[in-house]
Protein backbone atom coordinates (compact mmCIF):
# COMPACT_ATOMS: atom_id res chain seq x y z
CA UNK A 1 0.00 0.00 0.00
CA UNK A 2 1.52 3.41 -0.31
CA UNK A 3 2.27 5.42 2.00
CA UNK A 4 -0.03 8.47 3.02
CA UNK A 5 -0.49 11.43 5.23
CA UNK A 6 -3.36 11.23 8.11
CA UNK A 7 -5.21 13.99 8.47
CA UNK A 8 -8.12 13.93 11.86
CA UNK A 9 -10.35 17.53 11.09
CA UNK A 10 -12.37 18.67 14.12
CA UNK A 11 -15.14 20.11 12.03
CA UNK A 12 -17.14 19.97 8.46
CA UNK A 13 -15.06 23.09 7.30
CA UNK A 14 -11.55 21.99 7.95
CA UNK A 15 -12.44 18.73 6.44
CA UNK A 16 -13.46 20.44 3.33
CA UNK A 17 -10.39 22.29 3.30
CA UNK A 18 -7.82 19.01 3.68
CA UNK A 19 -10.15 17.03 1.23
CA UNK A 20 -9.96 19.72 -1.13
CA UNK A 21 -6.10 19.00 -1.76
CA UNK A 22 -5.39 17.04 -4.61
CA UNK A 23 -4.87 13.44 -4.22
CA UNK A 24 -6.61 13.66 -0.82
CA UNK A 25 -9.43 11.35 -0.37
CA UNK A 26 -12.58 10.89 2.16
CA UNK A 27 -12.29 8.16 5.18
CA UNK A 28 -15.14 7.41 7.49
CA UNK A 29 -15.71 3.03 7.79
CA UNK A 30 -13.52 2.61 4.70
CA UNK A 31 -15.27 -0.54 4.44
CA UNK A 32 -14.64 0.19 0.26
CA UNK A 33 -11.88 2.42 0.48
CA UNK A 34 -9.16 0.56 2.46
CA UNK A 35 -9.75 -2.46 -0.30
CA UNK A 36 -9.24 -0.35 -3.15
CA UNK A 37 -5.97 1.26 -1.70
CA UNK A 38 -4.78 -2.33 -0.30
CA UNK A 39 -5.23 -3.57 -3.91
CA UNK A 40 -3.82 -0.56 -5.49
CA UNK A 41 -6.73 0.69 -7.14
CA UNK A 42 -6.66 3.94 -5.11
CA UNK A 43 -3.60 5.54 -4.16
CA UNK A 44 -4.55 8.73 -2.55
CA UNK A 45 -2.25 11.09 -1.05
CA UNK A 46 -3.91 12.05 1.97
CA UNK A 47 -6.89 10.42 3.76
CA UNK A 48 -9.30 12.54 5.70
CA UNK A 49 -10.93 10.81 8.51
CA UNK A 50 -14.28 12.38 9.11
CA UNK A 51 -15.60 9.66 11.15
CA UNK A 52 -15.18 12.31 14.49
CA UNK A 53 -16.82 15.04 12.70
CA UNK A 54 -19.85 16.58 15.08
CA UNK A 55 -23.62 16.39 14.27
CA UNK A 56 -23.15 14.08 11.56
CA UNK A 57 -25.05 10.96 13.11
CA UNK A 58 -28.11 12.07 13.92
CA UNK A 59 -31.49 10.71 13.29
CA UNK A 60 -33.64 13.94 13.07
CA UNK A 61 -37.21 13.56 12.37
CA UNK A 62 -38.39 17.17 10.81
CA UNK A 63 -41.21 18.69 11.87
CA UNK A 64 -42.87 18.99 8.82
CA UNK A 65 -43.17 15.76 8.03
CA UNK A 66 -39.75 13.41 6.52
CA UNK A 67 -36.62 12.50 8.16
CA UNK A 68 -32.83 13.81 8.05
CA UNK A 69 -30.86 11.28 8.21
CA UNK A 70 -26.70 12.35 9.09
CA UNK A 71 -23.75 10.97 6.89
CA UNK A 72 -22.53 9.37 9.68
CA UNK A 73 -25.22 7.33 10.96
CA UNK A 74 -24.40 3.86 10.86
CA UNK A 75 -26.37 1.21 8.39
CA UNK A 76 -27.02 -1.36 10.94
CA UNK A 77 -28.30 1.58 13.63
CA UNK A 78 -30.38 3.10 10.76
CA UNK A 79 -31.95 -0.05 9.19
CA UNK A 80 -32.78 -1.17 13.23
CA UNK A 81 -34.12 1.84 14.19
CA UNK A 82 -37.89 1.25 14.82
CA UNK A 83 -39.40 4.25 13.33
CA UNK A 84 -37.56 4.15 10.22
CA UNK A 85 -38.05 1.10 8.89
CA UNK A 86 -42.32 1.48 9.71
CA UNK A 87 -42.15 4.51 7.85
CA UNK A 88 -39.69 3.21 4.62
CA UNK A 89 -39.74 -0.63 5.19
CA UNK A 90 -37.95 -0.99 1.98
CA UNK A 91 -34.98 0.84 2.60
CA UNK A 92 -34.62 -1.09 5.71
CA UNK A 93 -34.88 -4.52 4.07
CA UNK A 94 -32.36 -3.02 1.22
CA UNK A 95 -29.75 -2.18 3.97
CA UNK A 96 -30.65 -5.54 5.91
CA UNK A 97 -30.08 -7.66 2.41
CA UNK A 98 -26.38 -5.68 1.31
CA UNK A 99 -23.99 -6.75 3.77
CA UNK A 100 -23.44 -8.97 7.09
CA UNK A 101 -23.85 -7.92 10.66
CA UNK A 102 -20.16 -6.49 10.78
CA UNK A 103 -20.08 -4.73 8.10
CA UNK A 104 -23.25 -2.97 8.56
CA UNK A 105 -22.06 -1.91 11.94
CA UNK A 106 -19.52 -0.05 10.40
CA UNK A 107 -20.49 1.20 7.38
CA UNK A 108 -21.66 4.50 7.14
CA UNK A 109 -24.57 6.28 5.09
CA UNK A 110 -22.46 8.50 3.20
CA UNK A 111 -20.17 5.47 2.74
CA UNK A 112 -22.57 3.71 1.25
CA UNK A 113 -23.71 6.35 -1.27
CA UNK A 114 -20.37 6.52 -2.16
CA UNK A 115 -19.01 3.09 -2.74
CA UNK A 116 -17.59 2.58 -6.07
CA UNK A 117 -18.59 -0.45 -8.76
CA UNK A 118 -17.29 -3.98 -7.74
CA UNK A 119 -16.28 -4.77 -12.12
CA UNK A 120 -13.41 -6.92 -11.64
CA UNK A 121 -11.90 -5.50 -14.57
CA UNK A 122 -12.21 -1.67 -12.07
CA UNK A 123 -10.67 -3.58 -9.03
CA UNK A 124 -7.77 -5.56 -11.81
CA UNK A 125 -5.03 -3.15 -12.17
CA UNK A 126 -3.46 -5.36 -14.68
CA UNK A 127 -6.78 -4.55 -16.76
CA UNK A 128 -7.37 -1.85 -18.81
CA UNK A 129 -10.03 0.14 -17.17
CA UNK A 130 -11.25 3.79 -17.83
CA UNK A 131 -12.57 4.51 -14.36
CA UNK A 132 -9.24 3.90 -12.74
CA UNK A 133 -7.29 5.06 -15.59
CA UNK A 134 -8.99 7.33 -18.46
CA UNK A 135 -7.74 6.63 -21.67
CA UNK A 136 -6.53 3.07 -20.89
CA UNK A 137 -9.94 1.31 -22.67
CA UNK A 138 -12.30 -0.87 -20.70
CA UNK A 139 -11.43 -4.70 -20.77
CA UNK A 140 -15.08 -5.75 -19.62
CA UNK A 141 -15.84 -5.21 -23.04
CA UNK A 142 -15.52 -8.59 -24.70
CA UNK A 143 -14.42 -9.80 -21.16
CA UNK A 144 -16.34 -11.65 -18.59
CA UNK A 145 -19.31 -9.63 -18.77
CA UNK A 146 -22.63 -11.28 -17.66
CA UNK A 147 -23.29 -8.94 -14.44
CA UNK A 148 -22.51 -5.49 -16.43
CA UNK A 149 -25.07 -3.38 -16.88
CA UNK A 150 -27.85 -3.35 -19.73
CA UNK A 151 -29.13 0.86 -19.38
CA UNK A 152 -26.96 3.41 -19.78
CA UNK A 153 -23.56 2.40 -20.60
CA UNK A 154 -21.45 3.63 -23.29
CA UNK A 155 -18.49 1.95 -25.10
CA UNK A 156 -16.22 3.56 -22.60
CA UNK A 157 -17.50 1.86 -19.35
CA UNK A 158 -20.44 -0.94 -18.46
CA UNK A 159 -20.07 -1.16 -14.74
CA UNK A 160 -22.81 -0.89 -12.67
CA UNK A 161 -23.07 0.36 -9.12
CA UNK A 162 -23.25 -1.76 -6.36
CA UNK A 163 -25.52 -0.24 -3.62
CA UNK A 164 -29.08 -1.77 -2.40
CA UNK A 165 -29.42 1.31 -0.16
CA UNK A 166 -29.34 3.85 -3.08
CA UNK A 167 -32.54 1.80 -4.88
CA UNK A 168 -35.25 2.16 -2.71
CA UNK A 169 -33.82 5.68 -1.65
CA UNK A 170 -33.96 6.53 -5.54
CA UNK A 171 -37.66 5.11 -5.76
CA UNK A 172 -38.73 7.24 -2.59
CA UNK A 173 -37.47 10.63 -3.96
CA UNK A 174 -34.48 11.07 -1.63
CA UNK A 175 -32.32 14.06 -1.38
CA UNK A 176 -28.45 14.42 -0.43
CA UNK A 177 -26.99 17.69 1.22
CA UNK A 178 -23.44 18.37 0.94
CA UNK A 179 -21.31 20.89 1.75
CA UNK A 180 -18.13 22.17 -0.26
CA UNK A 181 -16.44 25.41 -0.77
CA UNK A 182 -18.85 27.15 -2.05
CA UNK A 183 -21.16 26.35 0.67
CA UNK A 184 -23.89 23.70 1.21
CA UNK A 185 -26.30 22.43 -1.37
CA UNK A 186 -28.40 19.77 -1.85
CA UNK A 187 -29.18 17.81 -4.49
CA UNK A 188 -31.49 14.60 -5.50
CA UNK A 189 -29.71 11.54 -4.78
CA UNK A 190 -30.73 10.34 -8.37
CA UNK A 191 -28.66 13.52 -9.70
CA UNK A 192 -25.73 12.08 -7.46
CA UNK A 193 -24.51 9.41 -9.86
CA UNK A 194 -23.79 9.79 -13.17
CA UNK A 195 -23.78 7.63 -16.00
CA UNK A 196 -20.17 7.32 -17.52
CA UNK A 197 -21.00 8.71 -21.08
CA UNK A 198 -16.89 9.69 -22.13
CA UNK A 199 -15.73 10.33 -18.96
CA UNK A 200 -16.64 6.64 -16.27
CA UNK A 201 -14.16 7.82 -13.91
CA UNK A 202 -15.93 10.44 -12.48
CA UNK A 203 -18.42 8.39 -10.78
CA UNK A 204 -20.58 11.31 -8.88
CA UNK A 205 -21.84 15.01 -9.08
CA UNK A 206 -19.44 16.11 -6.36
CA UNK A 207 -16.66 18.53 -6.81
CA UNK A 208 -13.59 17.93 -5.19
CA UNK A 209 -13.53 18.80 -1.29
CA UNK A 210 -17.27 18.45 -1.29
CA UNK A 211 -18.73 16.15 1.89
CA UNK A 212 -21.79 14.60 2.35
CA UNK A 213 -23.38 15.22 5.30
CA UNK A 214 -26.71 13.96 5.20
CA UNK A 215 -29.70 12.25 3.42
CA UNK A 216 -33.10 12.95 3.72
CA UNK A 217 -36.38 11.59 3.19
CA UNK A 218 -39.67 13.50 2.26
CA UNK A 219 -42.79 13.76 3.86
CA UNK A 220 -44.60 11.95 1.28
CA UNK A 221 -42.12 9.00 0.98
CA UNK A 222 -43.75 7.41 4.65
CA UNK A 223 -46.98 6.99 2.58
CA UNK A 224 -46.00 4.18 0.80
CA UNK A 225 -44.88 2.44 3.62
CA UNK A 226 -48.19 -0.08 3.49
CA UNK A 227 -47.18 -1.43 0.09
CA UNK A 228 -43.06 -0.99 -0.33
CA UNK A 229 -40.99 -4.10 -1.15
CA UNK A 230 -37.08 -4.60 -1.91
CA UNK A 231 -36.25 -7.85 -4.28
CA UNK A 232 -32.73 -8.81 -5.00
CA UNK A 233 -31.29 -12.02 -7.15
CA UNK A 234 -27.73 -12.73 -6.25
CA UNK A 235 -25.92 -15.57 -6.97
CA UNK A 236 -25.65 -16.86 -3.90
CA UNK A 237 -28.36 -16.74 -1.16
CA UNK A 238 -26.23 -14.67 1.33
CA UNK A 239 -24.32 -11.26 1.06
CA UNK A 240 -23.71 -11.10 -2.47
CA UNK A 241 -23.93 -7.61 -4.81
CA UNK A 242 -27.09 -7.82 -6.76
CA UNK A 243 -27.61 -9.08 -10.03
CA UNK A 244 -30.38 -7.40 -10.46
CA UNK A 245 -32.62 -5.72 -7.33
CA UNK A 246 -35.86 -3.91 -7.55
CA UNK A 247 -37.95 -1.69 -5.24
CA UNK A 248 -41.26 -0.78 -5.66
CA UNK A 249 -43.55 1.05 -3.68
CA UNK A 250 -47.11 1.66 -3.97
CA UNK A 251 -49.95 3.95 -2.90
CA UNK A 252 -53.10 2.08 -3.38
CA UNK A 253 -56.31 3.68 -2.49
CA UNK A 254 -59.65 2.14 -3.08
CA UNK A 255 -58.27 -0.62 -4.92
CA UNK A 256 -56.43 1.48 -7.36
CA UNK A 257 -52.81 2.49 -7.26
CA UNK A 258 -53.06 6.16 -6.36
CA UNK A 259 -48.92 6.85 -7.10
CA UNK A 260 -46.00 4.07 -8.12
CA UNK A 261 -42.28 4.62 -7.09
CA UNK A 262 -40.21 2.18 -8.71
CA UNK A 263 -36.33 2.21 -9.16
CA UNK A 264 -34.11 -0.72 -10.77
CA UNK A 265 -30.44 -1.99 -9.40
CA UNK A 266 -27.57 -3.63 -11.09
CA UNK A 267 -28.59 -2.61 -14.12
CA UNK A 268 -26.84 0.60 -14.63
CA UNK A 269 -23.91 2.73 -13.14
CA UNK A 270 -26.72 4.18 -11.07
CA UNK A 271 -29.84 3.48 -9.70
CA UNK A 272 -32.40 3.53 -12.42
CA UNK A 273 -35.33 4.96 -12.13
CA UNK A 274 -37.89 4.26 -14.82
CA UNK A 275 -40.74 6.82 -14.62
CA UNK A 276 -42.32 5.83 -17.64
CA UNK A 277 -43.38 2.11 -15.92
CA UNK A 278 -44.37 4.76 -12.76
CA UNK A 279 -46.82 6.54 -15.06
CA UNK A 280 -48.54 3.20 -16.52
CA UNK A 281 -49.13 1.77 -13.03
CA UNK A 282 -51.00 4.90 -11.77
CA UNK A 283 -54.55 5.03 -11.70
CA UNK A 284 -54.89 1.15 -12.70
CA UNK A 285 -56.00 -1.87 -10.18
CA UNK A 286 -52.97 -4.21 -9.65
CA UNK A 287 -52.41 -7.04 -11.67
CA UNK A 288 -50.53 -9.56 -12.97
CA UNK A 289 -50.76 -8.12 -16.31
CA UNK A 290 -50.14 -5.15 -15.22
CA UNK A 291 -47.31 -5.03 -13.65
CA UNK A 292 -45.82 -7.25 -16.25
CA UNK A 293 -46.53 -4.58 -18.70
CA UNK A 294 -44.99 -1.91 -16.68
CA UNK A 295 -41.47 -3.94 -16.49
CA UNK A 296 -41.78 -4.53 -19.80
CA UNK A 297 -41.69 -0.20 -20.19
CA UNK A 298 -39.13 -0.17 -17.22
CA UNK A 299 -36.90 -2.06 -19.78
CA UNK A 300 -37.80 -0.85 -22.99
CA UNK A 301 -34.42 0.97 -23.84
CA UNK A 302 -32.19 -1.97 -22.15
CA UNK A 303 -29.54 -3.58 -24.56
CA UNK A 304 -26.99 -6.27 -23.58
CA UNK A 305 -23.45 -4.80 -22.98
CA UNK A 306 -22.28 -8.48 -23.35
CA UNK A 307 -22.93 -11.66 -22.52
CA UNK A 308 -25.60 -10.59 -20.68
CA UNK A 309 -29.13 -10.50 -22.53
CA UNK A 310 -30.78 -12.74 -19.52
CA UNK A 311 -30.63 -9.51 -17.69
CA UNK A 312 -32.92 -7.81 -19.47
CA UNK A 313 -35.76 -10.67 -18.84
CA UNK A 314 -34.43 -11.72 -15.19
CA UNK A 315 -34.91 -7.54 -14.74
CA UNK A 316 -38.53 -7.67 -15.87
CA UNK A 317 -39.73 -10.75 -14.22
CA UNK A 318 -37.80 -9.00 -10.95
CA UNK A 319 -39.70 -5.83 -11.12
CA UNK A 320 -42.95 -7.52 -12.03
CA UNK A 321 -42.70 -9.89 -8.99
CA UNK A 322 -42.04 -6.89 -6.26
CA UNK A 323 -44.46 -4.91 -7.72
CA UNK A 324 -46.74 -8.00 -6.81
CA UNK A 325 -45.10 -8.58 -3.23
CA UNK A 326 -45.73 -4.53 -2.84
CA UNK A 327 -49.33 -4.62 -3.65
CA UNK A 328 -49.81 -7.79 -1.55
CA UNK A 329 -48.72 -5.08 1.07
CA UNK A 330 -45.55 -4.88 3.20
CA UNK A 331 -45.18 -7.67 6.03
CA UNK A 332 -45.46 -6.97 9.31
CA UNK A 333 -41.59 -7.49 9.84
CA UNK A 334 -38.51 -8.12 7.71
CA UNK A 335 -38.75 -11.13 6.54
CA UNK A 336 -35.50 -13.67 7.54
CA UNK A 337 -33.82 -13.45 4.25
CA UNK A 338 -34.37 -9.76 3.82
CA UNK A 339 -34.70 -8.78 -0.38
CA UNK A 340 -34.60 -13.02 -1.31
CA UNK A 341 -37.07 -14.17 -4.10
CA UNK A 342 -36.54 -17.19 -1.31
CA UNK A 343 -38.25 -15.70 1.70
CA UNK A 344 -42.00 -16.35 2.70
CA UNK A 345 -43.96 -13.69 4.23
CA UNK A 346 -43.65 -13.87 8.16
CA UNK A 347 -46.55 -12.86 9.88
CA UNK A 348 -49.50 -10.48 9.29
CA UNK A 349 -49.34 -7.83 6.26
CA UNK A 350 -49.38 -4.47 7.61
CA UNK A 351 -52.62 -2.32 7.55
CA UNK A 352 -51.33 1.75 7.16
Amino acid sequence: MKSFDYVRPASVADAIAAASQPGAAILAAGTNLLDLMKSGVSRPDRLVDVTHLPDLDGIDWLPAGGVRIGALVRNADLAHDPAFAKAYPAVAEALLSGASGQLRNAATVGGNLMQRTRCAYFYDVASACNKRAPGSGCDAHGGENRLHAILGWSEACIATHPSDFCVPLVALGAVVEVEGKAGRRELPLAELHRLPGDTPDRDSALEPGELIVALRLPADAAGFAGHARYLKVRERTSYAFAVVSAAAALRVENGVIAEARLALGGVAAKPWRPHEAEALLAGARPDAGLFRRAAEAALADAKPSGDNQFKIELARRTLARALAEAAAGTPDRVPALPGSPFSTFPGARRDD
